[in-house]
């Protein structure tokens, strides 16, 4: 079961701070990762880095309110890059599924735009996240396995790769 109230919609200008407030607090607080808003200049323009060329962000919004965010980095030849994928603690699971709606999401409009490949980097201390990618058919791949121009961070330290049907 899902809930429906939970709506997934691009990224709007004037969104980026219900944007910083959702993942930055994750990335500090729950995973301890000395990260800010200034450390990802990203989250600041999505308009020009994510929602150009094939890519998009996309927000998940409860009572119009922020829950969840993903995007989608068009990195060029058929390859995109999973980044930016957070959910607020209460609506991890079920029964919201937001993780699992969210990224349903981004690989229905993957396949639409004409990607072939999504990459992501990760970290070694989202273990869940790394379950979660691997039931969605993602494969773990090598920091030398990745494209050229994917857009690493420095925190990145596990990648998996998935092709598209």
């Amino acid at each position: 079961m899902t809930d429906q109230s939970a709506l997934i919609t691009p990224f709007q200008p004037g969104e980026e701070q219900a944007v910083i407030d959702l993942i930055v607090p994750i990335q500090r607080d729950e995973f301890g990762i000395a990260i800010s808003a200034a450390d990802q200049p990203d989250l600041l323009a999505i308009p020009t880095f994510y929602q150009s060329g094939q890519g998009d962000f996309w927000v998940a919004k409860v009572a119009d309110r922020i829950v969840g965010t993903i995007s989608l980095k068009d990195i060029g030849q058929g390859q995109g890059a999973l980044r930016k994928m957070f959910v607020a603690a209460p609506y991890r699971g079920q029964p919201h599924r937001i993780a699992a709606r969210l990224l349903d999401h981004l690989l229905a409009q993957a396949r639409d735009r004409g990607f072939r490949e999504i990459f992501l980097g990760t970290t070694d201390k989202f273990h869940a996240a790394h379950r979660f990618y691997e039931k969605q058919g993602f494969r773990e791949v090598t920091a030398e396995a990745l494209p050229a121009n994917f857009p690493r961070m420095a925190v990145d330290t596990r990648f998996y790769v998935r092709a598209l049907a």
